[in-house]
C-alpha cells in the first residue's frame, strides 16, 4: 500500500486541491485571495504616500513601521492562534485587515486634523491604516504555517509549503496586473490606486467570508495558553538549535532587503522614470511596475515546484541560500541599472528567483517544532527577526534621501555578509539530511 510520503510528488498541490484536502485548500484560496489585495496596493504604498506629499525619510519610516507591525504581530499571533484554533484566529484577521484597505481610501479624504498646534499631512493615515492591513499577514502568520505543519509529512514540508506558496503567489502575479491596468485606465495614479484599494477590501472580504464557513476546524491542535513575557523568554531559548543560524543570516539579509525594498517602486517611477512602450501600448512608469512584478511573479510560479523537489535530493540549505544570494544582490543591479525598460524586465525577472527559495526555507522554520507549537515557534522567530530589521528601513530612507546609489549599495553588502554566514553556520533540518 502507498504511504502518504509516496503519493505526494512535484503534482501534489494541484492533487491537494483536485482532492479536496479542505484545511489546505481553503488556506490556499484565502492565500490567492490576500495576496491578490496586498500585492495590488502594499507595494505602490511609497509612491502613493510621495504623491501626497512625503519625503524619503518619511517613506523610510514608513517602511520601519512596517517592520515593527511584522514583529510585535506574529508571536501572539501564532499564541492565539495555538490557544483558539486557526479558524477563528483568521477571521478575526481578515476582518481588520479587509477594514484596513477601506481605511487607506479615504485616507487622503481625511478632513485636516490640529493636534497639538501641529497640522497633520494627508499621509499620516496611510500610517494609521498600516496597522490594520496587517493583521491578517502578520498576526495569521503561525496559524497559516500551523495548518501547513499539521497536514504535511515532516520530510515533505516544502512540497507541502510550495502547495499554499503557488496560490499565493498566483496573487502575487494577478495583483499587479490588476493594479496596473486600473492605473492605466485612470487619468491620474491617486485616483487609480483609490480604484485598486476598493477592489482589494472586496476580495479581502471575500476570503474571510470563504475561510470561515469553509474551513474544517476537526483537525486544529490546540496549545496551551500564552503565560506572559516568562513565556516568551521561555520561548526564545527554547528555538530549536537548528534554527539559530538561519535566524541570524535570515535576519541580515532581511535587514539589507528593508532598507530598500520600499524604494523599489520609487526607482522605477521617480529614480529611473522608466515606462514601457511596445506591443501596441504605452504604460506611465507607475503601470510598469505592476508588469514587473508580474514579470518577478511569473518567474517565482515556474521555479518554485521544481526547486522545492530538488530541496528533496539536494537538501533544504542550498535552495534556501540561493534565495538569500538574490535577495542580496538585486538592490546593487536594480539601482545602477540603465534607464531601459528590458533591462528592468530581466532585472525583475532574476528578482523572481529569490521567491523559489521560500518553501524550502519555510519548511526549515518549522520542521524541527513539536506538532502543538508550530504556530509558537513560527511567531518567535519572526518575532526576534522582525524586531531586528525595525529600523532598516529608516536607515535606508535617510541613506536615500542623501545618495540613493549609496542606500542601494549599502544594503547588498549586508545582504552578502548574511549570505556567506549561512553558507559557513547555516545547519541542514534532519528530515532533509540523507538527500544532501
Amino acid at each position: 500500500m502507498a504511504t502518504r510520503r509516496d503519493s505526494v510528488d512535484v503534482f501534489d498541490s494541484f492533487r491537494q486541491f483536485i482532492g479536496l484536502e479542505r484545511d489546505v485548500l481553503v488556506l490556499s484560496l484565502a492565500m490567492l485571495a490576500f495576496s491578490l489585495s496586498f500585492q495590488m496596493t502594499g507595494r505602490y504604498i511609497p509612491e502613493y504616500l510621495r504623491v501626497l506629499g512625503a519625503g524619503a525619510t518619511v517613506v523610510g519610516l514608513y517602511g520601519s513601521v512596517g517592520n515593527l507591525i511584522g514583529a510585535l504581530y506574529p508571536y501572539p499571533g501564532g499564541a492565539l492562534s495555538d490557544r483558539l484554533g486557526s479558524r477563528l484566529s483568521l477571521t478575526l484577521f481578515g476582518t481588520i485587515t479587509s477594514a484596513g484597505f477601506l481605511f487607506w481610501f479615504v485616507a487622503p479624504s481625511v478632513p485636516p486634523v490640529t493636534l497639538a498646534g501641529v497640522s497633520l499631512e494627508p499621509w499620516i493615515w496611510i500610517f494609521v491604516g498600516l496597522f490594520l492591513t496587517q493583521a491578517w499577514k502578520s498576526f495569521g502568520l503561525g496559524a497559516t504555517f500551523a495548518i501547513v505543519k499539521q497536514s504535511v509529512s515532516p520530510d515533505r514540508l516544502a512540497m507541502g509549503f510550495a502547495s499554499t506558496e503557488i496560490f499565493r503567489r498566483i496573487g502575487f502575479l494577478l495583483g499587479p496586473l490588476i493594479a496596473a491596468a486600473l492605473l492605466a485606465a485612470t487619468a491620474s495614479f491617486v485616483v487609480g490606486f483609490q480604484y485598486v484599494l476598493i477592489v482589494a477590501a472586496a476580495f479581502g472580504i471575500v476570503a474571510t467570508v470563504a475561510q470561515h464557513f469553509l474551513y474544517d476546524a476537526g483537525e486544529d491542535s490546540i496549545g496551551k495558553s500564552f503565560e506572559g513575557l516568562a513565556q516568551l523568554r521561555s520561548d526564545i531559548r527554547s528555538l530549536p538549535s537548528t534554527l539559530r543560524p538561519l535566524l541570524v543570516a535570515d535576519t541580515l539579509i532581511r535587514f539589507a532587503n528593508g532598507m530598500v525594498y520600499v524604494f523599489f517602486v520609487i526607482v522605477v517611477t521617480d529614480f529611473l522614470a522608466v515606462g514601457f512602450t511596445g506591443f501596441g501600448v504605452s504604460l506611465r512608469p507607475d503601470a510598469f511596475f505592476g508588469i514587473l512584478l508580474g514579470v518577478e511573479m511569473v518567474v517565482a510560479l515556474l521555479t518554485k515546484l521544481p526547486v522545492s523537489k530538488l530541496a528533496e535530493r539536494t537538501g533544504l540549505k542550498p535552495v534556501v541560500g540561493l534565495g538569500f544570494t538574490v535577495y542580496a544582490v538585486f538592490p546593487i543591479l536594480l539601482i545602477l541599472a540603465p534607464s531601459n525598460q528590458w533591462v528592468l524586465v530581466a532585472l525583475f525577472a532574476f528578482s523572481g528567483l529569490r521567491f523559489a527559495g521560500l518553501p524550502a526555507h519555510k519548511a526549515l522554520i518549522v520542521g524541527p517544532a513539536k506538532r502543538d507549537s508550530g504556530g509558537r515557534v513560527t511567531g518567535t522567530y519572526y518575532l526576534v527577526r522582525n524586531t531586528v530589521v525595525i529600523p532598516s528601513a529608516a536607515l535606508g530612507g535617510w541613506l536615500y534621501a542623501t545618495d540613493p546609489t549609496l542606500a542601494f549599495g549599502v544594503a547588498s553588502v549586508v545582504g552578502l555578509v548574511g549570505v556567506a554566514y549561512f553558507a559557513i553556520r547555516g545547519e541542514e533540518f534532519e528530515a532533509y539530511a540523507g538527500g544532501a
